[in-house]
């Protein structure tokens, strides 16, 4: 076990808080702020005791340049409206401005420094810049979940520096995903989507053979490549060719515990507008895209998920932000809802889908991550977690 903010003394002192703030902006407004909600709680701790905040994050990928769409103002106004009080913002990461506006911080004040990608270190786990965040604060508080899989500047290099412990929201994803690992419901039925197949393999043998999963059931983009590897026409359907031989090895190992679609629906172009229709899997047409699971291999993978116990979910079953091919993403989304199972979701496209299908609330944990999630599930260990003080 990590030891957390609770078991430290934070009063009077300067925490820098790793939070996730990756968010969505669109024209200058955050149009998600579920991640930003979800580390709330962590620093409404840190305010009650009387902690000088100093939230750093990321937004996007700026790969290590300034790009004014990516700066974190929408954040501050965001948080601001959250905590009901002024929540100042530096137009810089680190720096004499970030230094000077952290000198007149009052016990429960929140900073918010500027996206930690705009500075290049920040990727490649610079030393300089670790070192000039740790000067900054006396103790660093990691609440980034999301961001746990990262060996960066500010989720492993800083840690390093100063006392290191886990925010409420990390804590929280830390010891519930760690049941799963660790205690298994069993039916255990794991389904997995999503555009790439080479984002789950690990995680896919590791479900196979560590935690022996009952059944695996698969769809998306990334089963297009599993459905090449069994000799069907996928039409121009996109598919990992550098993955066939990995997921030939991954079919032959699994069995009939790894279930494929059925059926398709097809779209003669990739574009929502385009004519479709559905079809077996061995009669994708030439030239046609597979867009979506079909009602027969819904059906399927429903009837297997109402036999489950435990469910952990990652990746669409389909391109789900064209809303014509959504459904069968959404139709799963539902019937987790109606199980009894344990039921874990990760990823934010099936985050979305929990959320587009208004069952949120029946989901036994939505993780805020997504690779972090994955990676966590698989066996790895986090940098972002393992530089945290043990209890």
């Amino acid at each position: 076990m990590k030891k957390t903010v609770k078991d430290i003394k934070v009063n009077g002192k300067r925490v820098l808080l790793r939070a996730d703030c990756n968010v969505p902006i669109e024209e200058g407004k955050v149009t998600d702020d579920t991640r930003i909600r979800e580390t709330l709680p962590t620093i409404e701790y840190l305010r009650e005791q009387g902690a000088r905040t100093i939230i750093c994050s990321h937004l996007g990928r700026p790969e290590g340049k300034v790009v004014e769409a990516l700066r974190l103002d929408p954040v501050a106004r965001r948080l601001s409206h959250h905590l009901g009080t002024q929540v100042r913002k530096v137009d810089h990461v680190v720096g004499r401005e970030a230094t000077e506006v952290v000198e007149t911080l009052e016990d429960g004040d929140v900073l918010l420094l500027e996206n930690t990608r705009f500075h290049p270190g920040e990727t490649e786990n610079a030393e300089v810049l670790a070192r000039k965040l740790a000067s900054l604060a006396d103790v660093y508080v990691n609440d980034a979940f999301a961001a746990a899989h990262r060996a960066h500047a500010s989720t492993k290099g800083v840690a390093a520096l100063l006392p290191a412990v886990a925010g409420l929201l990390m804590t929280r994803e830390i010891q519930t995903l760690d049941k799963v690992l660790h205690e298994p419901k069993r039916p255990l039925v794991t389904l997995f989507g999503g555009a790439k197949v080479a984002d789950k393999i690990e995680v896919m043998e590791s479900f196979l053979h560590t935690l022996q999963a009952d059944v695996l059931l698969v769809g998306g983009g990334m089963a297009n490549t599993l459905l090449e590897a069994k000799g069907l026409d996928i039409g121009d359907s996109l598919w990992e060719e550098d993955h066939l031989q990995t997921v030939q090895t991954i079919l032959d190992r699994a069995g009939s515990g790894l279930i494929l679609p059925v059926d398709v629906t097809v779209a003669e172009r990739f574009d929502e507008d385009s004519e479709s229709r559905t079809v077996d899997v061995d009669a994708v047409p030439k030239g046609w895209h597979i867009m979506d699971v079909g009602p027969k291999t819904v059906q399927l993978f429903q009837d297997k998920l109402r036999w489950a116990k435990m469910v952990v979910w990652n990746g669409p079953l389909g391109v789900s932000e064209m809303e014509p091919f959504a459904r069968g993403t959404l139709a799963v989304a539902r019937t987790l809802a109606e199980t009894d199972a344990q039921t874990f979701v990760g990823g934010g496209d099936s985050a979305a889908a929990i959320a587009a299908a208004g069952v949120s609330d029946k989901i036994t944990h939505i993780s805020t991550g997504g690779g972090a999630f994955l990676e966590f599930l698989s066996g790895k260990e986090l940098p972002g977690i393992t530089a945290l003080a043990d209890l």
